[in-house]
């Protein structure tokens, strides 16, 4: 296996990833050429535009905010490394099961706000870091007892315990940083339980 360090076969994943954030955030923020209004995840608007249910992992309120999910990617990239991964496709796979099953416990949650106290949140959310928080629960878990396989494909993640320790103290923190004002505690929450679902499967 490659160095922690160095270029890998699968590096390619997070240049993608990173690169298509970067992409965007310039089409949007910069030229101006693509308004965001079009793109955030709005639960009223889903059925109409379930589009939005991809799209909105894709845009950013502002740099900092690029910034910080870019961060998550290298973090991650660095677990999964020392994870020792084995798939040249998970990390994309990954993202994409997350942006329906992130969708899917927000739904849930606005539908029994709906039922029981007769109300429908009314929001915009978007950004990249649902997906990061989903594979900082898995990674946790994965850095615990390890993974051979995901979804009957290989991925070779043993357990390691300088992957636990790291990735128990940026949970912590993020847990604790999701409750600041115009932080999505609910995307956060809904990502991290994700992953750990997806760790059982």
């Amino acid at each position: 296996m490659a160095s922690n360090n160095s270029i890998s076969k699968y590096d390619w994943q997070y240049i993608l990833s990173a690169s298509l954030l970067i992409l965007i955030f310039i089409l949007t923020d910069l030229i101006g050429f693509i308004d965001k209004e079009y793109f955030y995840f709005v639960p009223r608007l889903i059925s109409d535009q379930p589009y939005r249910i991809f799209t909105s992992i894709l845009i950013h309120a502002d740099l900092n905010h690029l910034l910080s999910n870019l961060g998550g990617i290298i973090i991650t990239r660095y677990f999964l490394m020392r994870l020792g991964i084995k798939s040249r496709f998970f990390y994309l796979k990954f993202i994409f099961i997350c942006s329906f099953l992130n969708f899917f416990v927000i739904w849930i949650y606005e539908k029994i706000l709906s039922y029981f106290l007769n109300f429908y949140p009314n929001y915009a959310a978007l950004g990249f870091s649902g997906i990061i928080y989903a594979l900082f629960g898995f990674l946790l878990l994965t850095s615990f007892y390890g993974k051979k396989y995901f979804l009957g494909k290989e991925i070779g993640f043993k357990s390691n315990y300088e992957v636990q320790k790291i990735s128990k103290t940026i949970c912590l923190i993020g847990l604790i940083f999701s409750f600041l004002p115009g932080v999505s505690l609910l995307g956060h929450l809904s990502g991290f339980l994700v992953g750990c679902f997806l760790f059982l499967i």
